[in-house]
């Protein structure tokens, strides 16, 4: 049985008709999408497809060469400076990179954004930031410089910078790239927790596919421009899209072929080089 259609009391993001290019590349050509609030929901695809771009967009970086995005009822296109700020406070990110500010501390990193954008005391912002660090369990590393970080800790620290203006939704890209299993496990579990405990909205832009299936709600897989299949992470396991069967299950074969398409057959290629005295 299919989902109930989201009323627009659930739906945080809804992207209408999105087209989008770079110079004659089209990344998107009429892409519609709904995130619900308090859900973990995920962008999947292979590299390249535009995910990455797609979070851009949502934050206002990039203008759509046509549709619309609507974030908790806001066009954020069509929003001015001021508004486009006040928007942006309520959305954290956490980049691949994790991009933590190589000559601050952890502890002064994490309240960069509440010194930025807030007039809290100092008292009370030490709290705040003791309080961040504490839900990503490094607490106890709040003296310590980014470069005395594993590539872990500087994630969840980066996290914590994420949440530090208590956002309404948070976007991830790519958060599992380079982690080792350990720091992987911990970084779901963490995406998961927090954003049930905080009451987050989550999107979560990914190509590790059994890390995020693991704990997203829903799952959109992106395609040639568009969004081509979205569901739960079971009923994508189980679809009947050639595509998407092979994607979620990492098969080195199928609609997107092991071989590179070559001009001749691999008989005649050979035939071919023997008879030409080329190796």
């Amino acid at each position: 049985m299919s989902a109930p259609t989201p009323t627009a009391d659930d739906v945080l993001v809804e992207i209408r008709d999105l087209h989008f290019a770079r110079g004659d590349k089209p990344i998107f050509a009429g892409v519609d999408l709904r995130i619900r609030r308090g859900e973990v929901t995920a962008i999947m695809g292979p590299s390249g497809t535009g995910k990455t771009t797609l979070l851009k967009l949502v934050g206002g970086q990039l203008q759509p060469d046509r549709g619309t995005v609507h974030v908790d009822g806001d066009n954020v296109h069509a929003l001015g400076i001021t508004g486009l700020y006040r928007l942006r406070r309520r959305m954290g990110m956490l980049f691949q990179s994790g991009a933590l500010l190589t000559d601050l501390s952890v502890f002064d990193n994490v309240a960069f954004p509440l010194r930025e954008h807030t007039d809290l005391p100092e008292p009370v912002l030490r709290d705040l930031v003791l309080l961040k660090l504490q839900a990503v369990g490094l607490r106890g590393a709040r003296d310590l410089m980014p470069a005395e970080l594993s590539g872990g800790m500087a994630r969840r620290v980066a996290l914590a910078r994420a949440i530090a203006l208590d956002p309404t939704m948070v976007m991830y890209d790519e958060p599992f790239t380079g982690q080792d299993p350990i720091s992987m496990g911990v970084l779901v579990d963490l995406i998961r927790r927090l954003n049930d405990v905080l009451g987050l909205t989550s999107i979560i832009v990914s190509h590790d596919v059994a890390e995020t299936a693991r704990i997203a709600d829903r799952i959109h897989v992106l395609s040639g421009g568009r969004i081509v299949e979205s569901g739960t992470p079971e009923a994508l396991y189980a679809s009947e899209s050639e595509w998407v069967r092979q994607f979620m299950h990492g098969l080195p074969d199928g609609p997107v072929p092991f071989h590179y398409p070559a001009k001749a057959g691999f008989a005649e290629d050979l035939l071919g080089a023997a008879g030409s005295g080329h190796a």
